[in-house]
């Protein structure tokens, strides 16, 4: 056998074994697609390939995109230039410093969310993760560390997991950010947002978080960059960064799922 014949059919074992794999690889998602054929992640009809979205719900989701107001994350209706700041945000100026969400809070949004919060259907996080780094690149950049709203322990209990620490563990795998679940607590068992004014949330989650004993020095002096669900009045992650602030956090971002415009009348 000559040289050049030898080089020609001779293959590296490590470049069989990379073969070998990626056909064994190709063969498992095969399978897998047998066993759980993929679906729309938001309304389960059957679609190409797994963690997706189909057509007809992407079609109503509406993603976040500039112009929008810097502090509340919103959309404004036309790009004056440079730095924006709505109305809303220099009438009630938040506690947070910025506040970022993948979409507007929709019909198809909800499902979204209700099926992480309420179905245990966690196999979407990788997609929100992605959505994510999108949506809030910028306070990605800047944080220090990622948290997650905090629930209480009782309704942690009962529900088994918080759904704002899957999103915020996904999101810090995947930027390779500090990932810090339990520097946060929420100390009040407080009722159910849902249905609640605007005044009535701000009283709902006044005095419920608090640090964890001996987390002080992990917040003092880092930009916190908290994860939430979904964003309605801003009053829970105000009261979230009013905690990180006294102690000494030199700034606080939130980044969500989705955001509720003002004037929304869709159900959580």
């Amino acid at each position: 056998m000559s040289e050049d014949q030898s080089e020609a059919t001779i293959t590296p074992a490590p470049m069989r074994i990379l073969a070998v794999g990626g056909r064994l690889k190709a063969l498992a998602a095969r399978t897998l697609d047998l066993i759980i054929p993929p679906s729309c992640l938001a309304c389960r009809e059957p679609i190409a390939t797994h963690d997706a979205i189909c057509a007809a719900c992407w079609r109503e989701i509406r993603f976040v995109r500039p112009p929008l107001c810097d502090r509340l994350g919103l959309p404004m209706p036309f790009d004056p230039g440079g730095t924006v700041i709505s109305a809303a945000a220099i009438a009630h100026p938040p506690d947070y410093d910025r506040a970022r969400a993948v979409a507007l809070f929709s019909a198809v949004m909800r499902d979204l969310v209700h099926q992480l919060k309420y179905a245990d259907a966690h196999h979407a996080r990788t997609r929100f993760g992605k959505w994510f780094a999108g949506a809030g690149a910028e306070l990605i950049a800047d944080c220090d560390v990622i948290l997650p709203v905090p629930m209480h322990r009782r309704r942690l209990l009962a529900r088994r997991f918080n759904q704002s620490a899957i999103l915020a563990r996904e999101l810090a795998r995947q930027e390779n950010k500090l990932f810090a679940p339990t520097l946060l607590l929420r100390k009040k068992a407080t009722r159910s947002q849902v249905g609640l004014t605007t005044a009535q949330r701000r009283a709902n989650v006044a005095g419920a978080f608090q640090l964890a004993r001996g987390a002080k020095p992990q917040i003092a002096g880092k930009r916190i960059l908290l994860v939430d669900d979904v964003i309605t009045t801003g009053a829970t992650i105000n009261a979230c960064a009013r905690t990180l602030k006294r102690a000494g956090a030199t700034g606080v971002d939130a980044l969500a799922l989705a955001i509720r415009p003002p004037g929304s009348t869709l159900e959580l």
